[in-house]
């Protein structure tokens, strides 16, 4: 499976992308975000979850069981990298993708620092979300109602820190004029105080 990492001198930590269904690490808003992360000083991974076989199954694109478990190979993955090591690791999950990053973030062990949902469905990892740990930041566009109701409900269930954010006026993808830039500026404060709190914890 593909990936592009990209790991900036002076990294404050690392940021895994999770992508939805129907959608790969070449998705031009998790792409944007990405590119806001770096010039912030942070660390991103852009991958595959499926390889195009696996993907011509639906059925693998909703099997968020799955899908942690590719996001927890390739956060082993980074760990060994030379240029990440003992950077803290923080996920971004879009649509299905943030199912799999907060099941992932739930399995014993994994020391995720963050985690930010974009238009994501939290309620996927139902079973797993009060024993996730991480700091947790769900974005939900204003005009996403169905989403907006969905992420509430998983926000009840968490138990870890979290915040719900509203981005006015945006719709599911986020396409309207400023709302992607919203996003991006609201993931990178939420990654660089986490991070810097693992790293320098008082």
């Amino acid at each position: 499976m593909s990936g592009d990492l990209i790991v900036p001198d002076t990294a404050a930590g690392v940021v895994v992308f999770v992508h939805g269904s129907g959608s790969s690490r070449l998705s031009p808003r998790n792409r944007f975000v990405a590119g806001a992360l770096n010039e912030a000083g942070l660390g991103t991974l852009l991958f595959d979850l499926l390889t195009p076989d696996e993907e011509a199954d639906r059925a693998n694109v909703f099997d968020i069981g799955l899908l942690s478990e590719r996001l927890l190979e390739r956060t082993e993955w980074v760990r060994q990298q030379p240029e990440a090591k003992g950077l803290p690791i923080g996920y971004f999950g879009a649509s299905t993708g943030a199912a799999a990053a907060l099941w992932a973030a739930a399995e014993p062990g994994n020391d995720v620092a963050a985690i930010v949902s974009r238009g994501g469905r939290p309620d996927l990892a139902g079973p797993r979300l009060a024993a996730v740990r991480a700091p947790t930041l769900l974005i939900v566009g204003g005009r996403d109602p169905i989403v907006l109701d969905l992420n509430e409900e998983a926000q009840r269930r968490l138990r870890a820190d979290n915040r719900l954010t509203v981005v006015p006026g945006a719709t599911h993808l986020f396409e309207e004029p400023g709302a992607l830039e919203a996003v991006a500026g609201h993931a990178r404060d939420w990654f660089t105080t986490h991070f810097t709190a693992v790293r320098h914890p008082a």
